[in-house]
């Protein structure tokens, strides 16, 4: 399938009359752009307000905006009134792409007014009752809402999407653990400078240069997994029992977070360890709930692996299947741990709006919204 191909989906989903009107929180944001953008078109959602700091509220999204992504900025967008946070909105489905300074308090406050507040901050993520989600991997997740739901009083909840290099390391050795069970993660990335935001990164800081250190990356990957792959059993979480060491990179690249991994396999005594071969077809045959129910926002396949001795690349595969897939090559033994293997995620889609879209298509498809 070519990287431009939309995967089918069923009529139902495409062709919705009446779409639910959604907020877009922190909207003149890196993330929050691209919410906007990613919303144009959308079959589900329409975007029905725009919520920024007090500095760009009263004015038109279009003047607030700063528009940076590589298409225009949507008309319908353009004209809406930018709202302050803490504003009272008319839509129950709010997109956060707030700054996690700000974004703890503000989740709580929607949510606590009967809001499904979808989220991409880091604020909640590990929360006892707060999903976090990659569809393919822990639909089952979501029955953690409920108690949510009762802690607050009410009908609101939030959920999460993870951090923007764990989707890509999550979603890469899934099948592997669903099949054979992970002991050991090892992983070093090299991270795109739209990961920072716009002004995240100096211009003289990262030409030439690559920095070895981003804050509070490397404790996010080496977290979040485990709950992401772990299970929700009598009321709480329970982590995957792998342990994961994590150095992370910036790099100068746009878009798209590349890693080099290493794993051992968890397996019995006296069974005997897959070959390459039948790791690259768990690979290739992943699926999950979003590819089952047709979601909007699923790429066809998940997991895409490239065969070439110098694939996946930022700039070649990054836009795979529109920045939802997540490109796997160089699978091969590793002479410390049991294999290795490159893998390739868009950030700012599949690791920030991309995914908080088909985290709200499958709570809509679930009967949650």
């Amino acid at each position: 399938m070519t990287t431009d191909t939309l995967p089918h989906k069923p009529e139902t989903h495409a062709h919705r009359v009446h779409k639910i009107p959604v907020a877009v929180l922190g909207a003149t944001g890196s993330v929050g752009q691209r919410f906007v953008q990613l919303l144009e078109h959308h079959p589900w959602f329409r975007l029905h307000e725009v919520v920024a700091s007090d500095r760009s509220a009263g004015r038109s999204y279009a003047d607030a905006a700063d528009w940076r992504l590589d298409t225009l900025l949507p008309d319908l967008a353009g004209e809406l009134t930018v709202k302050a946070l803490g504003d009272s909105l008319e839509s129950r489905l709010l997109f956060s792409g707030l700054d996690s300074s700000v974004a703890g308090e503000a989740e709580d406050l929607y949510a606590d007014r009967g809001c499904v507040v979808v989220s991409n901050s880091r604020n909640h993520r590990m929360g006892a009752d707060v999903p976090l989600l990659i569809p393919e991997i822990n639909s089952d997740h979501t029955a953690a809402i409920e108690q949510q739901q009762k802690r607050r009083g009410g009908r609101g909840y939030i959920v999460t999407n993870p951090n923007c290099s764990t989707v890509g390391l999550a979603m890469a050795i899934a099948p592997i653990d669903q099949k054979w069970g992970l002991a050991k993660v090892q992983v070093t990335t090299m991270q795109a400078i739209s990961g920072a935001g716009y002004a995240g990164v100096a211009s003289y800081a990262i030409l030439d240069n690559v920095i070895p250190y981003i804050s509070g990356e490397e404790e996010k990957i080496e977290t979040e997994p485990q709950k992401i792959l772990g299970r929700w059993e009598n009321g709480r979480f329970i982590d995957a029992p792998f342990r994961t060491s994590a150095q992370t990179n910036r790099v100068a690249t746009i878009d798209g977070h590349l890693m080099t991994i290493s794993f051992s396999l968890r397996r019995a005594e006296g069974s005997s360890a897959p070959g390459v071969e039948e790791i690259r077809a768990a690979i290739e045959s992943f699926e999950g709930e979003p590819q089952r129910l047709g979601l909007p926002s699923a790429p066809l396949h998940p997991l895409h692996y490239v065969s070439d001795s110098d694939r996946p690349q930022p700039r070649l595969d990054r836009d795979r299947e529109h920045g939802m897939a997540v490109s796997i090559g160089r699978l091969r033994p590793c002479p410390i741990l049991d294999f290795r293997m490159v893998a390739l995620v868009h950030n700012t889609i599949r690791g920030a709006a991309g995914a908080a879209l088909l985290n709200a298509e499958l709570l809509e498809a679930k009967g949650l919204l």
